[in-house]
């Protein structure tokens, strides 16, 4: 199963090497990743791989909201499917 992750929150040092060691520690593949800074925001959306995960995906989604809020930062998963379903015209 794929899943959306946004990482919103004022830039930082180290935000895409947390999130993303925090996934693989999961077992969870980044398949595709898009970041930008605007002015001094930082936002990042990756299309991941939650297939393997080695947590359950509620879980995963409270330790990404979890590493977030350390962080000062907005981290949501989503299933493709509903976030699909949610941006769809």
């Amino acid at each position: 199963m794929r899943a959306i992750v946004t990482v919103i929150g004022k830039d930082q040092v180290g935000i895409i090497a947390a999130v993303c060691a925090l996934l693989s520690e999961k077992n969870v593949n980044v398949l595709d990743i898009s970041q930008t800074v605007l002015q001094e925001y930082f936002t990042m959306i990756m299309l991941v791989d939650v297939s393997a995960a080695t947590v359950p995906f509620a879980r995963l989604r409270e330790e990404l909201a979890a590493a977030g809020q350390e962080r000062g930062l907005d981290i949501r998963i989503q299933r493709e499917d509903i976030f699909d379903a949610m941006h769809r015209i």
